[in-house]
């Protein structure tokens, strides 16, 4: 079994293609999955890796690990896949083979700029699919929305603010009070767009209850690991290139050791060495003698 990078309280980290993690899991296993993977538009992660590869070659890629996703989620499982939405279309045709549309979720794009003989681009998408009829979906509520000068309510709801809920406004498909791009006090790697930590958030809060377990395979600079030991679930992370950002900004956040409850049962989820395909158990004698991991608990 490949040894993680990181173990914490809730989650393990491993430092390795996601695609060798996922072909060594189970089925159905994996209550959400979250990923935002590169888009292929040439971004410079500073880091080496290539993000500007054949468009066959990439999407052919992409429809790998997104089966692999697909078969390790539960039923009633959640997939969520951030994109621009040139490529949402693409991923979604995929998704479509597997899983049951839920919502496009449209995030407001701040900062932008006209490109050619375009209309000016004004969001993200969020795609949002289920393996069946959701196991689990939780309203997620917003406060209501305030005037930052006066501070009084922007709405008046059509005369019925007294009829509303207290707790405030139900989260909508459409995401305004958000960006997509972490704001660069709080990035762990300086340079490279990070996700805010809001996005990962609100699609755990609507998909899972605490100690379901949430696979990343895109790690990135970690905002869906903090946000998974945040709000109490178990998490499976991937990350091929900064797995050490991702692990100092976890420890900047929280107490990465075990606590007393009981510890997070990772091995469960993985087959056995002696029934994986040998070329797999290839690249993991491969990896463990090249990559060692690093636990903290």
């Amino acid at each position: 079994m490949m040894k993680p990078f990181l173990t914490t309280s809730h989650g393990v980290l491993y430092d390795a293609d996601c695609l060798d993690v996922l072909k060594r899991m189970k089925p159905e296993v994996i209550d959400t999955v979250f990923a935002d993977p590169p888009f292929n538009i040439g971004k410079d992660y500073k880091n080496g890796y290539n993000d500007k590869v054949d468009r066959d070659a990439y999407l052919a890629w992409c429809r790998t690990w997104i089966h692999e996703c697909c078969r390790v989620l539960k039923p009633g499982g959640a997939f969520f896949i951030y994109a621009t939405p040139e490529l949402a279309i693409q991923f979604a045709s995929i998704m479509e083979e597997k899983l049951n549309f839920r919502h496009w979720i449209a995030l407001t794009m701040k900062g932008t700029y006209p490109r050619g003989k375009k209309l000016y681009p004004a969001h993200y998408a969020l795609l949002y699919y289920t393996r069946g009829t959701p196991r689990v979906f939780n309203k997620v509520r917003l406060p209501i929305e305030k005037c930052r000068h006066c501070g009084k309510e922007i709405r008046d709801y059509g005369g019925h603010r007294n009829k509303m809920n207290a707790q405030g406004v139900n989260l909508t498909d459409f995401w305004t009070d958000t960006s997509p791009n972490r704001h660069a006090k709080f990035k762990v790697r300086p340079g490279v767009n990070e996700l805010k930590l809001m996005i990962p958030e609100r699609a755990i809060l609507i998909s899972t209850q605490p100690c379901d377990i949430v696979l990343d395979p895109f790690g990135g600079g970690g905002s869906t690991y903090q946000a998974a030991e945040k709000l109490h679930r178990h998490w499976i992370g991937v990350e091929l290139h900064d797995s050490a950002h991702i692990k100092n900004r976890l420890q900047e956040s929280y107490s990465l050791f075990p606590v007393e409850h009981e510890p997070f049962q990772f091995e469960d989820l993985f087959d056995h060495e002696d029934k994986q395909n040998p070329v797999l158990r290839g690249i993991e004698r491969k990896d463990m003698s090249a990559r060692p991991g690093t636990s903290v608990s």
